[in-house]
């Protein structure tokens, strides 16, 4: 059985980096208990982003990972980082400790996710392209070097999970079968966002 954090709009992807802020008392236990045990916890989001109940329904799918970074604040908040591991689908959620939510998780379909993807299948050039006009609208800037030279897996998985993507967005971004696949829906997010941009500046006015 594994500990699950229900967070929406946040994505974790096997073999990146997730930094969070832990401060609700059921989600201290949980750390607590899995630095005991093993470290793994599983993401997840609610189906309802906007859902207020206190265990909202889940999608099928999350991501499992491993707390490779850990302290505690003098308030008594836990800094963590995850690093991802696998993704898993719920195969029944068991019963819950300490406040917090356990699955059963069912790796069997997400196998592949212990192996890093080889590079080759992300149409780099026009994922290069298409940020580097998603950025200038967002406001942001980045080092280009830095991104030109990351690898594939790393570059896309890291895009998937800091751009401001819908919840929906990020689930499909996280269900996507190939980093090729995910590369592909990624390109088709941004560019969609740029186009939207353009339209939200409306027409020219008239004199």
């Amino acid at each position: 059985m594994m500990p699950i954090f229900p967070l929406a709009g946040v994505l974790l992807l096997p073999r990146a980096r997730l930094p969070l802020n832990v401060f609700e008392p059921r989600y201290l236990a949980m750390i607590e208990d899995a630095l005991g045990a093993g470290r793994m916890i599983g993401m997840i989001q609610p189906t309802d982003p906007d859902c207020r109940k206190r265990d909202p329904a889940v999608y099928p799918n999350g991501c499992a990972g491993r707390i490779t970074s850990f302290a505690e604040t003098d308030d008594g908040r836990f800094l963590i980082t995850l690093t991802g591991v696998a993704r898993f689908a719920v195969a029944r959620e068991a019963e819950g400790v300490r406040g917090y939510r356990r699955v059963v998780p069912d790796w069997k379909r997400f196998e592949a996710d212990l192996e890093p993807e080889p590079c080759g299948g992300v149409d780099r050039p026009r994922l290069l392209s298409a940020l580097k006009s998603y950025f200038r609208i967002q406001g942001l800037s980045v080092d280009w070097k830095s991104i030109e030279s990351t690898l594939d897996e790393r570059l896309v998985n890291s895009l998937a999970m800091i751009c401001p993507f819908s919840p929906g967005e990020k689930q499909a971004l996280l269900e996507a079968a190939t980093l090729a696949e995910r590369g592909k829906l990624l390109i088709g997010l941004v560019e969609m966002a740029i186009l939207d941009s353009h339209e939200g500046d409306g027409p020219p006015p008239r004199h």
